[in-house]
């Protein structure tokens, strides 16, 4: 279903001029019935200027009366030419002009740390062009010895679950191709919901794995005796020190 433009400050309106239900407006706006309810109590776009969908012919007045005398009715948009084609954009995402300096280290990360991904996946999650991933494929970027590769997530180029999903259809790709993948990389295919959910259970280093039913020798065994603490502070009676002195 298409959203009207400007679609939170339309809820505004809405909810400051019309009867309409909160789910009503949510549907029509494509907001949840919670994010319409924080508006109406002013938790939600504080500040923000109601957007009227009547005088930008998104939505008739007939249209709001009917969806108020019944609280099932569902609003329809009138068709806006403004609005046409805007959910079918393809191409690299816009990336922040904040941000594009950090496009480099995103790269090299994903390059470095997920090498199924392709070129143009990579693209997608960044927001960047196929040259400039080739030139850090291929290490021959002007700035090459100065990119630290940092995770695109952290950097706020991507959403996780976005790279999530990404490397997991590189998976499935790689599976129906024959591709054999390493323990590493079988590793970093687990998602997010799944390293969440798994145990807190602290795990053994693997430097010292094996040494958990190690015994100690008779030697050291009599050693720990010695050192014992009830035995360290069994000591004679100054009485007895004096004794032996005479």
């Amino acid at each position: 279903m298409s959203k009207p433009l400007m679609a939170k400050a339309t809820a505004v309106w809405l909810v400051d001029n019309t009867t309409l239900s909160f789910k009503q407006i949510g549907d029509f706006c494509g907001l949840h019935e919670l994010e319409v309810q924080g508006i109406a109590d002013g938790d939600v776009a504080a500040g923000v200027k109601g957007f009227d969908p009547i005088a930008s012919n998104q939505l008739e007045a007939a249209e709001i009366k009917r969806a108020e005398a019944s609280p099932t009715y569902q609003l329809h948009l009138q068709h806006n030419p403004a609005s046409e084609g805007e959910e079918k954009r393809r191409g690299p995402r816009y990336t922040p002009l904040s941000k594009r300096q950090d496009r480099p280290a995103a790269i090299l990360w994903l390059v470095k740390f997920h090498p199924e991904l392709a070129d143009a996946q990579i693209a997608k999650l960044v927001g960047t062009t196929k040259p400039t991933i080739g030139a850090i494929r291929e290490r021959t970027h002007w700035n090459i010895q100065n990119i630290q590769p940092i995770d695109p997530v952290a950097l706020g180029l991507c959403r996780q679950t976005e790279l999530d999903a990404a490397v997991q259809k590189a998976a499935k790709k790689r599976a129906a191709e024959g591709i054999v993948m390493t323990d590493d990389e079988r590793r970093k295919l687990v998602s997010t919901e799944t390293s969440l959910a798994m145990s807190e259970e602290p795990r053994m280093p693997s430097s010292i794995a094996g040494l958990e039913n190690f015994s100690l020798s008779r030697d050291e065994e009599k050693r720990d005796e010695r050192l014992d603490a009830d035995n360290f502070f069994n000591l004679p009676d100054s009485k007895d020190e004096d004794d032996d002195d005479a």
